[in-house]
């Protein structure tokens, strides 16, 4: 089953990281991915630029 990004909740997670957990952004950003599955914030927006190019989820079989 492909992975499905939420933007909404990634911002919102890496944000409450960042400023009430004192992480750096990159690093709130990934953890933020990761709590959803993801392997950091890079595979994240990968994952979703292709959905935005292809409309589809899986095309990377991630």
């Amino acid at each position: 089953m492909p992975l499905i990004p939420d933007i909404d909740a990634f911002e919102e997670r890496a944000a409450i990281m960042q400023y009430d957990g004192g992480l750096s952004r990159s690093l709130a950003e990934d953890r933020a991915a990761q709590a959803q599955g993801f392997r950091d914030a890079e595979h994240f927006r990968e994952i979703l630029a292709d959905y935005v190019v292809t409309r589809r989820l899986g095309g990377g079989n991630d």
